[in-house]
């Protein structure tokens, strides 16, 4: 499939932009909804969705940026930005939490009145448009930014089901301690999904292993093709959270120079058919085949090799 569009035919980053204009409806209904309806629960779903407007517009974003060239500033282009924009957005999303949890500690202490009819038609709306945003987003396998701002408007999905509940069970019970305990249950998935943020986001500022990728597996895939005595020096790491690149040393037997051009080319895409690798570099060297050692594992940095 074609990164760039979805199932419908529709261009990712047309459906990208619908989607983040209707979160965004949702998220001004809500919140509105919530002041006249003092529901905790309904404020945070707005909270909620808050979180996937901004990760729905970093996803349109990364789009954007992505047409940038590179420069000779920024060889790998502009993809970080949105990295270190998600970085932030996660931080400030733990505030959030802790600001919903301690409203909600005080609710349970002193309940406060709730429209439960209210809540429950700004969260059935809620309900209504998220649905027909995953419509427009399902089945993107192939675009990871579309499969990203799916999991989030399924959340969406979720947490809005669950104020319906709430709502529910004020308007027939009369229980006011449903408003502030569903609260709590949305600022836990907004939590989840904020230490995951920070979490990712470090890995690729830390230059790590993308979680995807076994860096065993890529040595032994490289290691294994013909023509190839030994391999070291060996770097896995994501520019964005889509982009991965490569760099290694590879040993070939003297006789075999003038084949390496080929060799290197049947790495290039080995790495990027199994392991969805795009930006490698390969630098071939002819001596003694490396060893075992540890001085040549993955991830270790150059020793030169003598003959």
């Amino acid at each position: 499939m074609n990164e760039g569009h979805s199932a419908q035919g529709v261009p990712a980053e047309g459906a990208l932009k619908l989607a983040l204009l209707l979160t965004a409806l949702i998220l001004v209904l809500e919140a509105v909804s919530s002041v006249f309806a003092h529901s905790l629960a309904l404020l945070a779903d707005a909270g909620h969705i808050l979180t996937d407007v901004v990760a729905l517009g970093l996803a349109w974003f990364a789009i954007q940026q992505a047409k940038r060239p590179a420069d000779a500033r920024r060889t790998y282009g502009y993809h970080r930005v949105g990295i270190l924009t998600a970085m932030a957005n996660g931080a400030t999303l733990i505030v959030v939490v802790l600001l919903i949890v301690f409203e909600a500690a005080q609710r349970l202490a002193h309940p406060q009145a709730v429209k439960g009819g209210l809540v429950i038609i700004a969260a059935s709306a809620a309900i209504g448009i998220n649905t027909f945003v995953a419509l427009q987003l399902r089945g993107q396998r192939g675009n990871l930014n579309l499969r990203a701002a799916m999991l989030h408007v399924a959340g969406d999905l979720a947490a809005s089901i669950g104020v319906v509940v709430a709502g529910l069970i004020i308007l027939l019970t009369g229980w006011l301690y449903a408003d502030p305990l569903i609260s709590i249950v949305i600022a836990v998935l907004i939590a989840w999904g904020a230490v995951k943020v920070v979490l990712d986001t470090a890995n690729v500022l830390l230059e790590g292993v993308p979680s995807r990728i076994d860096l065993g597996a890529v040595q032994s895939q490289i290691q294994g093709t013909r023509g190839v005595d030994g391999i070291h020096d060996l770097h896995v790491w994501s520019v964005s959270g889509q982009d991965i690149a490569l760099s290694c040393h590879v040993v070939v037997p003297l006789q075999k120079l003038s084949a390496t051009e080929h060799l290197v080319r049947e790495l290039e895409q080995s790495v990027c058919s199994r392991f969805g690798i795009a930006h490698t570099t390969i630098q071939v060297e002819a001596c003694h085949p490396c060893t075992n050692d540890s001085e040549h594992a993955a991830g270790q940095h150059n020793h030169p090799h003598l003959d």
